[in-house]
């Protein structure tokens, strides 16, 4: 049975929880991996790539556990939806059979690293049906539901605690998701990518995309994120006392302060300045407390995370 999800501990109090880094960025520059179309769920089909993951993972559950705090366990399938994986081979049935071994995989590390003082909530991972950073062909919020429900409900038959969304780029497929996981009873966060000017891809500002969320669901995201973005692009919004500057509860920024056309032109990783990104989350983590759940994006491994936890353990 789903150990968490009926009472999600990242939500219960002001402790700040861990999650991974830029999982597909650090295989592909820093391991030297081939990762076709990013899909980092691929690596699921033999040991080798299993151990891979392991190895990938396990940096950030023992940094967790060393510092007593809890950690979110996002599992590798932001491309193992349809579109993605049909591009490697993958039928409909091999895809859902993928996300289930992505969970088991999520419930072994949970296994080894976790302890009384640090729980480890363990999340199916949603990526978009298009591209991360751009908006392109829209859904409207019925299509995304139905394109988005089978990949949700192998998590939930998997044992997964809840469901994120991540680099969503316009509401309207964050709509569909949000439904799809209410239907499927399973708690859902929805992360917005957003751009240089903290407006997402398809020119919505966060206020808006959050608010039509909101509307559109009853307010079923638990909470919100932002992902794929430095904070200098996105730290001007946490001004504001507003409302809906609660509802984020969550950062994954970038790395690196390059916009999203410069990093699709880039051909070495810009990896940043890990202990600069620690201090930026620790700012926020100042101006915003209800800020809890941090991790990284592109160009982030474990060295990022770790920073971010020591600079966010002190304002704590």
């Amino acid at each position: 049975m789903a150990k968490y999800r009926a009472s999600l501990p990242q939500i219960s109090g002001d402790d700040v929880f861990l999650t991974d880094g830029g999982i597909e960025t650090f295989l592909i520059f820093q391991q030297g991996i081939d990762l076709p179309y990013f899909a980092a769920f691929d690596l699921l089909r033999d040991a080798a790539g299993r151990d891979v993951l392991r190895n990938y993972y396990r940096p950030f559950a023992e940094t967790a556990a060393e510092a007593g705090l809890g950690c979110v366990l996002e599992s590798p399938t932001w491309r193992a939806n349809p579109d993605w994986a049909a591009k490697l081979g993958y039928s409909d049935r091999a895809t859902v059979a993928m996300n289930h071994e992505a969970i088991a995989l999520m419930q072994e590390l949970r296994r080894d690293f976790e302890t009384p003082r640090s729980p480890m909530v363990i999340s199916g991972c949603v990526g978009p049906r298009g591209d991360g950073y751009v908006a392109g062909e829209a859904m409207t919020p019925e299509q995304a539901e139905r394109y988005h429900a089978p990949q949700i409900n192998a998590f939930r038959r998997a044992d997964a605690d809840m469901v994120t969304a991540i680099t969503m780029t316009y509401p309207k497929e964050a709509i569909g998701i949000a439904r799809a996981a209410a239907k499927a009873e399973m708690p859902v966060v929805i992360s917005f990518t957003v751009e240089t000017d903290g407006r997402l891809p398809s020119g919505h500002s966060l206020k808006e995309a959050i608010a039509m969320v909101d509307l559109a669901t009853g307010a079923a995201p638990t909470y919100y994120m932002i992902n794929c973005a430095h904070p200098t692009h996105f730290d001007h919004l946490f001004d504001s006392d507003e409302i809906w500057v609660q509802r984020i509860q969550g950062l994954r920024a970038n790395a690196s302060s390059l916009s999203h056309a410069e990093l699709d032109e880039a051909t070495e990783l810009d990896d940043g300045d890990p202990v600069d990104l620690g201090r930026r989350y620790a700012e926020l983590r100042r101006r915003q407390p209800q800020l809890t759940v941090m991790g990284g994006c592109c160009g982030t491994d474990h060295r990022h995370v770790r920073e971010i936890c020591l600079a966010c353990m002190e304002v704590a």
